[in-house]
């Protein structure tokens, strides 16, 4: 039995441009900044400064104390300004999708991410999921909305 678990966040950059946004989100080398470092995340190959369709980017990420992690994403679609969309190739979820939506509003930009996720290991995953994974996830988007509110004098204020 596969249980698929879905996490969304939004939040709202007032002050800011679309631009100035997907300019930072688009960089794979800024994922280890908006991680928290006791997530431990290393981005282990050499990206571009930009993402595109089909770009590999490889990590090392800690999950449990002092056990590392391979972690292999693959960007599968972009909509330029608008959306990014990463999915695991191999690594500690049996799946993972992440849709990065980005909107222009009057006076900033609303951030919204939508994760689908699955555990291996059948019940065993379940319980992960329950005791650990899904506390880490939410830590790690709550770290993530104050950096960047952070970055661009956000209220750090965000709803599910």
């Amino acid at each position: 039995m596969v249980r698929l678990r879905r996490i969304e966040q939004r939040q709202f950059l007032p002050r800011t441009t679309l631009d100035e946004v997907w300019e930072f989100l688009a960089n794979p080398r800024n994922v280890s900044a908006v991680s928290p470092p006791d997530l431990g995340l290393r981005v282990t190959s050499e990206p571009p400064v930009r993402v595109y369709p089909g770009l590999i980017v490889t990590y090392e990420l800690e999950l449990l104390p002092r056990m590392r992690w391979h972690w292999v994403t693959e960007v599968t679609h972009i909509r330029e300004g608008r959306l990014l969309v990463d999915e695991q190739r191999f690594g500690p979820f049996r799946m993972w999708h992440h849709e990065h939506h980005l909107a222009a509003h009057d006076g900033g930009v609303e951030v919204r991410d939508l994760v689908t996720y699955a555990l291996p290991l059948g019940p065993l995953g379940v319980l992960a999921d329950l005791m650990l994974v899904s506390h880490r996830l939410e830590r790690t988007f709550a770290f993530r909305r104050r950096v960047l509110a952070q970055r661009f004098g956000a209220p750090q204020v965000a709803t599910d």
